[in-house]
């Protein structure tokens, strides 16, 4: 199955907006919520929209696995019931404070500051893995 490249964003106006990043398929899907996963729901039932009308109109319809890319204040908004941001911040080593600008767009995280986090909560994913419970 074709994997297509997903952007998860944060509007000026802060609401939320998903759209597929791909010119070779023959639909488009987008989705728009007040929150990231507002956005993302709409997202999923806009595709699953597109599926039933090219099915009523006979046509083939390409499946594919939608990998999402986030920007900070999406990732944040949408991770928020897994993540406090004083967490976060334990686990990234960013300042809470600085995360809480990330979160309301009054501020946009450096390269570095997106590596760093990356990094730390994919390290921290990777820590989870290996839990079991006896």
């Amino acid at each position: 199955m074709k994997k297509v490249k997903t952007i998860i964003e944060r509007a000026g106006d802060g609401s939320y907006s998903v759209y597929m990043d791909a010119d070779d398929i023959s639909y488009l899907i987008t989705g728009t919520g007040k929150n990231a996963e507002e956005a993302i729901n709409s997202f999923k039932i806009n595709y699953d929209d597109m599926k039933r009308y090219y099915a009523e109109e006979g046509k083939e319809f390409e499946e594919v696995e939608f990998v999402y890319e986030y920007d900070m204040a999406s990732f944040l908004s949408y991770y928020c019931k897994a993540f406090s941001l004083a967490g976060l911040s334990r686990i990234t080593g960013v300042n809470q404070g600085q995360l809480s600008h990330y979160v309301t767009g009054h501020r946009t995280p450096s390269e570095r500051t997106k590596l760093k986090i990356q990094n730390s909560i994919q390290e921290f994913a990777k820590e989870l893995s290996l839990v079991h419970f006896l």
